[in-house]
């Protein structure tokens, strides 16, 4: 079977399967903001930030709480049976008695060394950092999945590229083979064009593969079970947004060192940190305390002296429990800490090794930004003269391509020259491409690194 058959049958199932397949599964338009919000709803990072951030808001309510006063009460039933001391006889007996017990109690803190605001204050600025680390882990999937889908956009241009030059090589081919049967052509002119579509079946399906993997990893980053097959809309890109920004580093800088959630999350630990030292260092303080409590009782076997010498007359529950049997107290308690094993001074040296250890983090992921945000911005400016060049070399190729087409038809070129100049047009615009999609990859990538990407992306 000769090349130009397997090509030819190649394309042919092509036609007929493809209508099939299509007729088969249903379409399912994705918008990159359709992706973008199917991320955000399915990642289950974003999940577990959001519980995180649902957990701290219940640990300030517990802050808050923890000024206030506990109360407690209780009430208690017991029955027995067996010998018993009997008072008012002074013997003992066999009975079986009942009896029955409540209590309430409360307890109200005056000073801890102000140990309840701070943790108060502390549960409130993890809050914040949740918040900010929320808002980060937002922006990674906002961009995440972005550059997936542009990706997958970018590997279907290439691929569509590769199947025009696989055709256009396979109608040379054609021609060539009339020709070489006319005796117009050398036969070499066959074997060099054959090995030239050869080449370009290869591209096609390296091209394939490029583009099914960038689409598993847009489906890995959306979480979803796909059965359907889905179409991708090319977002409008106008000529204004291949137009390179007027960007200075000093001020990229300056943005993301105030605007980053990283950043921002990383200083609200500094500051939880410092008031968990204040914490630490507030269990050298005396604590005062106030309690007050009440408790009653009843007993079947409580009675009181009756009006004739000897007579016992039996009190009943009422009386007992809510009136005669009720007692109260109240109390202030002080203490003082004076020696628990240097267990406080181990805390307090914890604690401060901590709030350190947090201002050194922020150091490094202040100086971890500023390369970041340089190598965007040295990337940004080189890709913006990558993308004027490839314009410019896009246009030549595409002239030398048509030149030596036209050359080629009346004889004035050889097939060796016509195809360096089909490889040499279809590279430009390969190249022409990438620098696109590569200069836009790098827009979004410079504003995820200042930290002002959000879900509304525009090209």
């Amino acid at each position: 079977m000769s090349l130009r058959f397997s090509a030819l049958l190649f394309a042919q199932l092509l036609f007929i399967l493809y209508p099939l397949q299509a007729f088969a599964q249903e379409t399912v338009v994705l918008t990159l903001e359709n992706a973008i919000q199917t991320a955000l709803d399915n990642n289950f990072s974003l999940k577990q930030a959001e519980n995180n951030l649902e957990l701290s808001d219940h640990q300030v309510t517990s802050a808050y709480a923890d000024l206030m006063p506990s109360l407690s009460g209780g009430i208690s039933g017991n029955r027995n049976t067996g010998r018993q001391f009997i008072q008012e006889d002074l013997t003992f007996e066999d009975r079986t008695t009942y009896g029955i017990s409540g209590n309430l109690s409360t307890n109200i803190p005056i000073f801890s060394g102000f140990q309840n605001i701070n943790n108060l204050r502390r549960s409130k600025v993890n809050r914040n950092q949740e918040l900010a680390s929320f808002q980060r882990i937002r922006e990674n999937i906002i961009f995440n999945t972005a550059m997936r889908y542009l990706q997958v956009l970018l590997d279907r241009e290439l691929l569509e590229i590769s199947n025009q030059t696989l055709e256009t090589s396979i109608l040379q081919l054609e021609q060539i083979e009339a020709q070489v049967d006319v005796g117009a052509r050398p036969i070499v002119d066959l074997y060099q064009q054959e090995s030239v579509v050869a080449g370009n079946e290869l591209s096609v399906v390296q091209a394939e593969n490029a583009l099914d993997l960038s689409h598993l990893r847009l489906i890995r980053m959306l979480q979803i079970d796909v059965t359907e097959e889905l179409e991708f809309v090319v977002p409008e890109i106008d000529d204004a947004a291949l137009l390179p920004r007027d960007l200075e580093l000093d001020e990229l800088l300056a943005i993301a060192l105030e605007q980053r959630s990283d950043l921002e999350a990383q200083r609200y630990q500094i500051e939880s940190s410092r008031y968990s030292l204040y914490i630490a260092r507030a269990s050298r303080f005396p604590s005062i305390s106030f309690s007050a409590g009440m408790g009653t009782r009843y007993s079947d076997q409580y009675s009181i002296p009756g009006p004739t010498p000897g007579e016992r007359i039996d009190v009943g529950f009422g009386e007992q429990f809510f009136d005669q049997m009720i007692s109260r107290s109240a109390s202030f308690s002080v203490s003082i800490p004076l020696f628990n094993r240097l267990n406080t001074a181990t805390s307090i040296a914890q604690a401060e090794i901590q709030y350190r250890n947090a201002q050194l983090t922020l150091d490094d992921t202040r100086f971890q930004v500023r390369e970041e945000v340089r190598q965007a911005y040295n990337d940004y400016t080189s890709l913006s003269k990558e993308l004027e060049a490839t314009e410019r070399s896009l246009r030549a190729a595409e002239r030398a391509f048509e030149t030596q087409e036209q050359r080629y038809e009346i004889g004035a070129a050889t097939l060796i020259e016509l195809n360096q100049a089909t490889t040499t047009y279809t590279e430009a615009l390969s190249s022409r491409q990438r620098a696109v999609y590569n200069f836009i990859f790098q827009e979004r990538l410079l504003d995820y690194y200042i930290g002002i990407l959000d879900e509304s992306l525009s090209f």
